[in-house]
């Protein structure tokens, strides 16, 4: 789903972020073949809640994160980026990396697998150094990183993008806390969480309505029902910097993307990030 609203903002006249792959990693799997990847196969276009809304939701954040990214490894010292969750993610693949940078992707077997399969078939080539990591972030995938050369005592950029929500509490916190452990001074990481007391206070909005009759996917049925941990508070306490933004601040910076609405599913999203100072 992320992929299609991906290729549909690539294909937009003012478009927010570019991603060439996004359309194959589309088409190669059965299951969303037929999904649109430009709006104009959408006969609504943008009033589609899905494919209008949602989707450019979807590539504002790309936009939002890509900056992130490559605003921590071209001021800062980190070469050294993970990506937790990486699912379909080409940036190792489309963003303009400086020399040196090591693209950390981990993500279930099967996932990378896929990915490896339609990028092996447009002959891509990465732009920096590119380690998939194939483990569940159930498992030890602290062990799986060291293994793969990840140093401890140089700064890193982490990235969960669209994962936390997904996670049982317990396991969000532990993650946190090994990013904190794994991070030296002048890192960084931004991460998606939702602040909703309750998700189903939304079950009936535009956007939950129409994912699951569009596309026969239930969000709500995914997402973990429990109350959601402060991950920002708490790496706060750590001594991180933080912040914390709707994705609407964003949407008028950029003069696109979702602004609030009634009955909105995004009411709760919240962009966070942080860094973890020099002393």
């Amino acid at each position: 789903m992320v992929a299609a609203a991906r290729a549909i903002e690539t294909h937009r006249h003012d478009t927010l972020a570019r991603d060439v792959y996004a359309e194959h990693f589309v088409r190669a799997a059965p299951a969303s073949a037929g999904w649109p990847v430009r709006i104009q196969q959408v006969p609504d276009g943008d009033a589609n809640p899905l494919w209008g809304r949602f989707a450019r939701y979807f590539g504002l954040r790309t936009r939002v994160l890509d900056d992130f990214l490559l605003r921590s490894v071209h001021t800062g010292l980190a070469r050294q980026v993970v990506l937790l969750g990486a699912g379909l993610d080409s940036r190792a693949f489309r963003l303009d990396w400086p020399p040196g940078c090591v693209i950390f992707e981990i993500d279930r077997e099967g996932v990378l697998a896929f990915k490896h399969r339609v990028l092996d078939g447009l002959s891509a080539t990465p732009k920096a150094a590119r380690v998939p990591i194939p483990i569940d972030l159930r498992a030890d995938w602290v062990g799986a990183l060291a293994d793969a050369g990840f140093g401890t005592t140089a700064p890193s950029v982490w990235l969960a993008e669209g994962l936390l929500f997904y996670l049982p509490t317990v396991a969000e916190t532990y993650l946190i806390d090994m990013v904190d452990r794994l991070s030296t001074a002048g890192s960084a990481l931004a991460f998606e969480v939702k602040l909703d007391k309750d998700l189903l206070e939304y079950r009936d909005s535009p956007l939950y309505t129409s994912t699951t009759q569009q596309i026969g996917i239930d969000l709500l049925n995914l997402f973990d029902r429990e109350p959601r941990p402060d991950s920002a508070g708490d790496l706060a306490s750590k001594g991180w910097s933080t912040s914390v933004h709707t994705p609407f601040d964003f949407t008028r910076r950029h003069g696109r993307g979702p602004l609030p609405e009634q009955n909105d599913a995004l009411a709760g999203n919240r962009w966070v990030f942080a860094n973890k100072p020099r002393p």
